[in-house]
C-alpha cells in the first residue's frame, strides 16, 4: 500500500456519467480518495451515505471526495441516483488503480479467500501528496474521522 508522503499515482478513470477524470484534474485541491469493494453492499452503502451526509462540511473547507471501486459506470450511475451521492465515483473495472494504490489483495469472507478491494482511504494535499492513509477502514463513522483528520 502506498504511504503517507507518497505522491498519488497518476490515473484516468470514468465517472458515473461516463466522463473522464484524471488525477491531474485534482491537482491544487485537497481531496479524499476512498476505495470500496462494491456498490449497493451494506458496508459500502453506509460509507457512501456518511460521506453524502457530510458532503457540505467537506465542501465548506475546500475538500473534494472521490470514491473508487471496480464497479462499472452503469452501476455507479444507479448507486449515485439511489443514494443521492453528490461527489465523484470512479470505475476502476480493471483494478489498475487499486493495484497502484496497493489496495487490491486477498480477502476472506465466510472461510473463502478471494481477491478484492481492501476498503482504504487516502487524504491528499494540494500538491498531490498523501498526508494520511487509513488502511482497512470500518465504514461506520469513517466520514467524520476523515473530516477531523483534515481539519485538525
Amino acid at each position: 500500500m502506498i504511504s503517507e508522503g507518497d505522491s498519488v499515482p497518476k490515473f484516468e478513470l470514468l465517472d458515473s456519467e461516463g466522463k473522464s477524470v484524471k488525477s491531474s484534474d485534482l491537482k491544487g485541491k485537497k481531496y479524499v480518495i476512498y476505495f470500496y469493494p462494491k456498490d449497493f453492499t451494506p458496508g459500502c452503502t453506509t460509507e457512501a451515505d456518511e460521506f453524502t451526509k457530510d458532503y457540505n462540511k467537506f465542501k465548506k473547507v475546500g475538500i473534494e471526495i472521490v470514491g473508487i471501486s471496480k464497479d462499472d459506470v452503469e452501476s455507479h450511475k444507479k448507486f449515485c441516483q439511489k443514494m443521492k451521492i453528490p461527489y465523484i465515483l470512479l470505475a476502476d473495472t480493471g483494478t489498475d488503480i487499486a493495484k497502484k494504490f496497493g489496495v487490491w489483495g486477498k480477502k476472506k469472507f465466510m472461510g473463502k479467500e478471494y481477491m478484492g478491494i481492501i476498503r482504504s482511504t487516502f487524504l491528499v494535499d494540494e500538491k498531490g501528496k498523501i498526508f494520511k492513509a487509513f488502511p482497512k477502514v470500518k465504514p461506520a463513522g469513517h466520514a467524520k474521522e476523515v473530516l477531523e483528520a483534515f481539519t485538525n
